[in-house]
């Protein structure tokens, strides 16, 4: 009976780190409201992405985020490390987006690269598929970040 009960809380868990992320991009969405028009009318590197392309990126990679924090949670607990990234997360497009404040975007989004570069070490050593999971995700921080700098660049004065 402790095996059923058990199994069946797994499957809760996972339902509580999807529902940590989906909290994390509903504050993202609140963040972009009218964030389209925004961005658009941004100076803009040549290879900024169109606007379109961060909705579906962004649904896929906090997919795999929370499917990491699961396993990992199922191997060793609670890691404070996915929850700092987490925090972080949330309050980068409300700091870029909302307040236009991009150049402390920019230290949130470093901040957050190197706490996801934590937690890929932290979860690598419970569970290879974990850490891989968040490997997109930080690829994607990476090139969000630089993609912040240029256009915090671009945008200064």
């Amino acid at each position: 009976m402790a095996a059923v009960v058990q199994h069946g809380r797994r499957w809760w868990v996972l339902a509580g780190f999807a529902l940590a992320v989906v909290v994390v991009a509903g504050v993202g969405a609140l963040g972009v409201r009218g964030a389209s028009g925004e961005y658009g009318g941004l100076a803009r590197p040549s290879w900024a992405p169109p606007a379109w392309v961060f909705g579906p990126v962004w649904t896929v990679l906090y997919a795999m985020i929370a499917v990491s924090g699961w396993i990992a949670w199922q191997r060793a607990g609670f890691s404070w490390v996915f929850a700092v990234q987490l925090v972080l997360n949330a309050v980068w497009t409300p700091l870029f987006f909302g307040a236009g404040l991009y150049g402390l975007a920019f230290v949130d989004i470093a901040v957050l690269w190197v706490m996801i570069g934590v937690n890929v070490v932290v979860f690598r050593r419970v569970s290879r598929v974990s850490a891989g999971l968040l490997l997109p995700y930080w690829l994607w921080v990476t090139f969000a970040a630089v993609l912040n700098l240029s256009i915090w660049r671009l945008n200064a004065g």
